[in-house]
């Protein structure tokens, strides 16, 4: 045990989900571990049901179970959920999306927040020219229960449809002031993104911000209209702070931001309510390499990073990022990155967890994981 440190008590919701899901939430799971035995915590895993995995044990993607355990856990780690053979079939009337959907309101999760960060080690794999986005590291706040998903929508008899956009000045403020705060510890700048040349509701958007501002006089506002947005996020990405956004605009934005870092397997998510929080990597359940110990598990055990954050265990989260920073470093990583030394998805988190337990001794078991002989964490 770290000397000084006070050991937690947590419960912990864990939804592995569908594909590969469970094998990247396992290794999550093998990292929170690492923690508590170096840290003296303890940590309770609640292993729940949602998505497809779900609808097909219980008709429903989020039953009643996994809602009730994830109201009582001090934090919810989700996997990943879809399933081809609901996405692929547009007739379907249950779909595993809609859990996710259902579990955010039920824990009233209003702010998203995306980390992208350009790995130095990792540059090459970006699309994007590495001296565009070598520095970037910007933190995307999305509102989540808001806007055109959860507005009234349908069609009517002349064959029209309708989505309607709807934003409350308590909706906004209550993630701006998030927003503004990350601002605060970080390079004191925010970014509010908008079309308010065009839409009422963006229009409200920055009365809000406008109105909160002086609050944080520290803070730097500055304003995009979101098509503006999308194409300074490729073009220069380092000017980029804290950007906040709606809903519909911040599930496309953080999207797109997430070539920068190369890999959809490198980027972590926090979604935080009043008294709940959920964490999960931003990539999907990429069913074709389910089983195959392909898949990168660096987003899940970073967004096991953004969850110690979130329980105020700052060291605990360092030495998860370090020991992240270290397997980026010896080349311990997952075949889209490494295509040299394949790696599994359960060597590069037992890796990862070995170097949150003692950094100094990672050499040893690298070379043991490498030839295969390696004991589990």
């Amino acid at each position: 045990m770290d000397f000084l440190t006070t050991p937690v008590s947590k419960r912990i919701a864990v939804l592995p989900g569908d594909g590969i899901g469970p094998e990247v939430c396992g290794e999550a799971v093998r990292v929170l571990k690492a923690v508590a035995e170096r840290f003296g915590h303890h940590f309770t895993f609640d292993y729940q049901l949602m998505g497809a995995c779900a609808i097909d044990a219980t008709g429903t993607p989020l039953p009643d179970a996994t809602l009730d355990a994830c109201l009582r856990a001090d934090a919810v780690l989700l996997g990943a959920i879809g399933d081809p053979k609901y996405d692929n079939n547009p007739a379907a009337k249950v779909r595993p999306e809609q859990g996710l959907l259902g579990l955010r309101k039920s824990l009233g999760l209003y702010a998203n927040i995306r980390p992208v960060t350009a790995y130095e080690q990792l540059l090459e794999f970006s699309p994007l020219r590495p001296d565009r986005i070598a520095g970037t590291d910007l933190l995307i706040f999305r509102e989540l229960t808001g806007g055109v998903y959860f507005g009234e929508k349908g069609r009517t008899a002349d064959g029209t449809a309708y989505d309607n956009c709807t934003y409350s000045s308590e909706e906004i403020a209550r993630i701006a002031h998030r927003a503004f705060q990350a601002a605060q510890g970080r390079r004191q700048k925010l970014t509010l993104v908008d079309k308010a040349n065009v839409l009422e509701t963006s229009r409200l958007w920055r009365e809000v911000v406008q109105g909160i501002a002086p609050e944080y006089p520290e803070v730097a506002v500055d304003y995009l209209f979101v098509d503006n947005a999308a194409m300074q996020l490729i073009l220069n990405p380092r000017q980029f702070d804290v950007v906040l956004t709606e809903n519909m605009f911040g599930d496309i934005l953080s999207d797109e931001a997430s070539v920068i870092a190369g890999s959809l397997g490198l980027l972590p998510s926090a979604s935080i309510g009043e008294f709940s929080a959920l964490f999960e990597p931003i990539h999907g359940s990429y069913p074709q390499a389910k089983g195959k110990g392909i898949a990168n598990p660096i987003a899940a055990i970073l967004s096991a990073a953004l969850l110690l954050d979130h329980f105020g265990l700052a060291d605990e989260a360092r030495a998860v990022r370090a020991a992240v920073e270290n397997a980026l470093n010896e080349q311990v990583l997952t075949p889209e990155l490494n295509a040299g030394t394949r790696y599994t998805t359960e060597q590069v988190g037992s890796f990862i967890a070995y170097g949150v337990i003692d950094l100094r001794d990672c050499k040893f078991h690298q070379n043991n994981i490498r030839v295969g002989m390696s004991t589990i964490i």
